[in-house]
């Protein structure tokens, strides 16, 4: 029987799965609808795809280094307790040591590349189905350094904030670590005022004389000592966003920058993940949960 667009677009809003592999389904089961159904179920394709509207915030990030690559990744799960699933660990170092060796720039890409025989997107609805939460591969990104250059890399919690940092013409790995943990502990936007946008700049200065405007204490000061207070509410706003003016996390007495003179080097990139930044979380109610399941 032919795979008619129809049969797809049927067993399609019969099972949630995805239009390929409701193609696939029908293919393998010569159109018959309910058989089809069946099919994706055995493939736990159906299951999967009914868990697709799931919030998915919590799960873990990784970093993994080899030669002049490195390859962060963030893949996020409904709860915590699936993060501790050794499936689920599994998982996220496949796709980590997968995507490190690509040169994919979306998700969508990254989704498409192959993995132990089959796709990243394929591995991520198998464990959906099989673990019983929606998993999916939220972020990545691959990063490249010179053969002088060094990788500082730091995992905290297990995964819960991962860092890679790159310093120029640097083998100090202590030195790049500490970067690492920087990153990570005091999570800075920029590497320094000379990276962010002017746009940016402006947006924070008009921010300050928004603030200044409604503090009273301000009201009869002079004009020039008013564009002073901005300015230098302003620089202190951006030194904290800054990575090279922050307070070294091991001597507070130092900046980052200082560190990074001592060892003759400057910082070239940097990128930390922490799971779930920016994610609607999903409440718990444990009280909930077991009602259901008692009642099951």
């Amino acid at each position: 029987m032919a795979v008619t667009a129809a049969l797809v677009k049927e067993l399609r809003e019969k099972t949630g799965a995805g239009m390929m592999d409701c193609k696939k389904a029908l293919t393998e089961c010569d159109g018959d609808i309910s058989k089809a159904a069946d099919w994706l179920r055995e493939k736990g394709i159906a299951k999967a795809a009914k868990k697709a509207g799931r919030i998915a915030a919590e799960g873990l990030s990784k970093v993994v280094v080899e030669g002049n690559k490195a390859c962060l990744v963030e893949i996020n799960s409904e709860t915590d307790f699936v993060a501790k699933n050794e499936q689920f660990l599994k998982l996220v170092d496949d796709i980590a040591n997968a995507l490190i060796h690509t040169n994919c720039t979306s998700v969508e890409e990254a989704l498409k590349v192959e993995m132990n025989g089959e796709t990243v997107e394929a591995a991520l609805i198998n464990a959906t189905a099989t673990i019983g939460e929606k998993i999916t591969l939220r972020r990545f990104v691959v990063l490249s350094k010179e053969e002088s250059d060094i990788f500082g890399t730091y995992i905290h919690m297990g995964g819960k904030i991962s860092v890679a940092v790159v310093l120029k013409n640097c083998s100090n790995e202590e030195v790049a670590h500490d970067l690492a943990m920087q990153v990570a502990s005091m999570n800075p936007s920029f590497i320094s005022r000379n990276h962010m946008d002017p746009a940016f700049v402006e947006h924070e200065r008009n921010i300050q004389l928004e603030i200044m405007k409604n503090d009273e204490s301000l009201a009869n000061k002079p004009e020039k000592v008013l564009q002073g207070i901005v300015e230098g509410r302003l620089s202190k706003t951006l030194q904290e966003m800054c990575l090279v003016d922050q307070a070294f996390f091991k001597d507070p007495g130092m900046k980052v920058s200082a560190v990074l003179k001592q060892a003759n080097t400057e910082v070239s990139a940097f990128v930390r993940y922490a799971v779930g930044e920016g994610l609607e979380k999903r409440e718990e109610n444990f009280a909930e949960e077991v009602a259901k399941v008692t009642a099951a």
